[in-house]
């Protein structure tokens, strides 16, 4: 496990990490923006926060008046805007609309290789470190609870299984409860996935 998690650190592993994977896992083109036939574009903000001497990862639980994904723990984050050109907008925007993350609050550090979803969205995770602590503005037609998990927690692979699933390319992960709240699904692995660049 690496034992300094600068945020230089964390930005140069997610750069390399990226140009690892190749172009086609990184952003959105216009083609994926404007062609219905293809998979519909959507970002997510992956805060990042220092508290009680150790990083945490901040996740939002959307209400039961969500038209998808009902009840489920998330970042905040949804599908991109007409007009906007990057993943940062779009997570951006999204975060202030959802839990009033003011986007000059947020560094941004890099970007994870896009994941795509069954639901057939291309999601770029977009990680940024975001002032803490913090007063949030929660869209409550979206967001039941805003709440964070320590990093230190989240890498312990004591604290989540891993399902095999036919149907599916990569595996199902899903967390123990944590505080009540049930990480799992494409926000897990996203989690992972960042833990994995961070080299745990």
């Amino acid at each position: 496990m690496p034992t300094h998690l600068t945020e230089e650190f964390i930005s140069q592993r997610l750069r390399e990490a990226l140009q690892a994977a190749g172009p086609s896992s990184d952003g959105f083109s216009e083609v994926d923006l404007n062609d219905e036939t293809r998979l519909k574009c959507a970002a997510v903000l992956v805060p990042l926060l220092w508290q009680d001497d150790e990083w945490h990862l901040l996740f939002t639980r959307r209400t039961e008046a969500v038209e998808s994904h009902k009840g489920q723990v998330s970042f905040p984050g949804g599908a991109c805007d007409d007009g906007e050109k990057t993943p940062e907008e779009t997570a951006l925007r999204e975060a202030e609309e959802e839990i009033g993350i003011n986007p000059n609050d947020v560094k941004v550090l890099g970007r994870l290789a896009n994941l795509i979803t069954i639901t057939y969205y291309r999601v770029t995770p977009v990680v940024g470190v975001i002032k803490w602590p913090a007063v949030f503005r929660v869209g409550e037609h979206e967001v039941a609870r805003v709440f964070t998990i320590p990093l230190a927690w989240l890498a312990d692979p004591l604290n989540r299984w891993q399902f095999e699933r036919p149907d599916l390319k990569r595996a199902l992960i899903a967390y123990h409860p944590y505080d009540g709240e049930l990480l799992w699904g494409a926000t897990a692995r996203m989690t992972v996935d960042f833990l994995k660049v961070l080299g745990y």
